[in-house]
């Protein structure tokens, strides 16, 4: 029986009459997975750059949202065409690739996502999920229809070439990384410097001009409302494990006396 697969992150920023807001899954466990992807959330993020995530545990974690009305993009640790394929193959639609400074290394990604004449993709859709074991018709006709790709802009010459590296062929948008970005400029650990918000909205603009979308990391809330007003497509907001790490020391603060730390 043919299996439709779902609407890519492309695909639902085309369509939205909003800007979509999503989180992080950083803790490698499938139960927050499926917790983060209950909570109304447009986007999850699995990460698998800075987070204990295998492909394994990627895969887990991808049947945790599977039943959720959410749209799951997974941040790949490098842009490594392996890994990439890899990754691919266990059935994820849409990738975010970090560290993406100049439309050369975009143009690297874009080959590593699509099939040949296209690109670099190795063949094995029916041996995985991706075409759900040949279940999804016309997989390797189609296969770049079913996979939308996002790189990371987290230095200086990222944010100045960002117009040409949203403009590559087969790069569906970019998406900003105030956290590296922010050292790139000699600022670290200053995500909401003016300089670096300034840099962030310069790459939106670069985006629009390119005829893509612009998305950007902000857990400071009046940050990412600052974005959203700028013209982001979509922002991720926050990550389960800084939930549980703030909702934890609140529960300290809050029961134990202070004399007792």
């Amino acid at each position: 029986m043919p299996f439709r697969l779902k609407p890519t992150l492309r695909e639902d920023l085309a369509t939205a009459d909003r800007a979509l807001i999503g989180g992080w899954v950083c803790s490698g466990s499938p139960v927050m997975a499926e917790i983060m992807a209950g909570s109304g959330l447009d986007v999850v993020l699995i990460d698998m750059e800075h987070a204990p995530n295998t492909l394994e545990s990627v895969l887990v974690q991808l049947h945790a949202l599977s039943g959720y009305p959410v749209t799951p993009i997974i941040r790949v640790p490098s842009a490594d065409p392996v890994i990439i394929k890899q990754v691919l193959d266990l059935g994820v639609q849409n990738l975010l690739v970090p560290m993406i400074s100049t439309p050369e290394q975009a143009r690297d990604v874009a080959a590593a996502t699509q099939y040949p004449p296209r690109g670099i993709r190795g063949i094995g859709n029916a041996l995985a999920r991706s075409g759900r074991w040949n279940r999804v018709q016309n997989y390797l006709e189609e296969g770049a229809q079913h996979v939308s790709v996002f790189v990371q802009l987290e230095t200086v010459e990222g944010v100045e070439n960002a117009e040409a590296i949203a403009a590559v062929e087969g790069v569906d948008g970019i998406f900003a990384g105030p956290s590296d970005l922010s050292a790139s400029m000699g600022l670290l650990g200053q995500q909401t410097h003016p300089d670096v918000i300034a840099a962030v909205k310069h790459s939106f603009a670069a985006a629009r001009a390119a005829g893509k979308t612009a998305g950007v990391n902000a857990f400071d809330p009046t940050a990412a409302h600052d974005y959203l007003d700028a013209g982001a497509a979509w922002v991720l907001v926050g990550a389960d494990v800084a939930l549980v790490a703030r909702g934890s020391e609140k529960l300290a603060a809050d029961f134990i006396p202070r004399s007792a730390h």
